[in-house]
């Protein structure tokens, strides 16, 4: 009996790791999804027509509750579903009076799958697609071609629809674009720092060649995975250094309504290469660097350098002109910013590979509270090391 009901423990799946929130929100939008295309299809076709199909039920948990899912992208949903019907109508057209009605759904998923593969929009539902234009009766067989080609198209262009907006809105980035592998910022050929250690996407392509069998995750998704579990692995075996830790306290900022000049002159004067630029409720609002006087000043002929930065940073006296005259008219607004919790190791790929060279730091309550640099991540890594190496005293 404890056999038995190990084995049957053992069958059951994992605990699911996605929130009360995650859950309320992915069945919010498969209501509201179903329901847009639901109405959308009676209205364009008629109550008479077929108006939904149920593979959309099925494609609406993909959707919502797995949308970074490559067999969730739009390609996948329109014509995993279509593609499918097409060829389970097909079966019916030329097959109907050879095979029986078991060996005719059989052959018609199994095609559609293939046809899946080859055209590269594997969608589960559409197995369910070609079974429904298979043995979904006497309307649908009616319809031929109109099938996937009337309800199916516009059920999964509506659903879709549906899903582009809603998990937008709910800070669900859909659909997901391919990104480039770790470019550099610099416009280089060399590799992003942090892919010249550990595992290389090489390493990663090789394994999932290897492996040879459909994942539900993006190649992005999991190697973003791979990356967070190493610095996860980092932190245990090193311990955590946080912002807080190594942030510099007394910083010179400045405010949007700062005047260039005293800016540069606050950049010059400290040796530092940017000021965070905050609210009167010390709240960061923007970055400036040197850079960016050089980008809006249009400092890019050596031989008038002095003369043009001079003409940039003079007040032009008149209350309205086109020229930069403060300095939040030439920050970067809405920087990336840490809190002072946060683990330094996080940091790396944002200062490595972004080419982020600054962090402002903030409390709990968005504060601005510090300022972390790339030499502070780079000497507390080398000093936390060295200390690692040399052991207890």
């Amino acid at each position: 009996m404890m056999h038995v009901r190990s084995l049957f423990v053992s069958l059951l799946p994992a605990p699911g790791t996605a929130s009360p929130t995650e859950r309320l929100r992915a069945s919010g939008g498969a209501l509201l999804g179903l329901f847009v295309t639901g109405a959308g299809a009676h209205f364009l076709l008629g109550a008479d027509a077929i108006w939904l199909v149920a593979p959309m039920g099925a494609s609406s948990v993909l959707l919502f509750c797995l949308p970074a899912s490559p067999l969730a992208q739009p390609w996948s949903v329109i014509g995993g579903n279509v593609i499918s019907a097409l060829v389970g109508a097909a079966c019916v057209r030329w097959l109907g009076d050879v095979l029986p009605m078991p060996a005719l759904a059989a052959v018609g998923a199994a095609l559609a799958i293939a046809a899946m593969f080859t055209t590269r929009c594997l969608h589960p539902p559409g197995g369910a697609a070609a079974l429904t234009a298979v043995i979904g009766g006497p309307a649908v067989h009616a319809a031929g071609f109109a099938f996937p080609l009337g309800p199916v198209l516009i059920d999964s262009l509506l659903l879709v629809g549906a899903a582009i907006v809603y998990n937008n809105l709910t800070g669900r980035r859909y659909p997901q674009r391919q990104a480039p592998v770790h470019p550099n910022p610099h416009a280089t050929k060399d590799d992003v720092p942090t892919v010249r250690l550990g595992f290389r996407p090489e390493d990663l392509d090789a394994v999932l060649q290897r492996y040879g069998q459909v994942l539900d995750i993006s190649r992005d998704d999991l190697e973003a995975l791979f990356l967070a579990t190493e610095m996860r692995a980092y932190q245990r075996r090193f311990g955590v250094i946080t912002c807080g830790d190594i942030m510099s306290k007394d910083v010179v900022t400045a405010e949007f309504a700062s005047p260039l000049a005293e800016a540069w002159q606050a950049l010059r004067g400290h040796r530092i290469a940017a000021l965070p630029v905050l609210n009167p409720a010390r709240r960061v609002i923007g970055i400036v660097t040197q850079g960016d006087f050089l980008q809006h000043g249009g400092l890019d002929d050596y031989r008038t350098l002095r003369t043009r930065l001079a003409a940039f940073l003079r007040p032009s006296g008149l209350s309205h002109t086109e020229k930069a005259e403060v300095v939040g008219q030439i920050m970067t607004a809405k920087p990336r910013v840490a809190q002072a919790d946060t683990p330094i190791v996080d940091l790396v790929p944002l200062m490595a590979d972004a080419g982020l060279h600054h962090i402002p730091v903030v409390d709990c309550e968005g504060r601005f509270v510090g300022i972390v640099t790339q030499s502070d991540v780079v000497a507390a890594l080398y000093e936390h090391r060295l200390a690692e190496a040399a052991g207890p005293a």
